[in-house]
């Protein structure tokens, strides 16, 4: 696994990481190639979610309620 494939399972835009915090994701990549991808998520563990706030990968559906519907109606 790539460390751009890694960042995309996580749901954080690689190329927005990049520019965003160009230090910290070299940081992170020459940490990722040393390392078993569930080390470093281990590692990484609290810093991956402010990193995926910050740069978000956009999806196909962004729209997390788009399509939802309720199983039971509210009478």
């Amino acid at each position: 696994m790539s460390f751009g494939e890694y960042l995309s399972s996580k749901k954080i835009d690689k190329i927005a990481f990049e520019a965003g915090e160009p230090l910290r994701f070299e940081e992170w990549r020459l940490c990722f190639e040393q390392m078993h991808p569930d080390g470093f998520t281990a590692q990484k563990k609290f810093l991956i979610n402010s990193i995926r706030r910050k740069f978000l990968l956009k999806t196909a559906n962004s729209n997390p309620t788009e399509g939802f519907k309720p199983s039971v109606g509210l009478e």
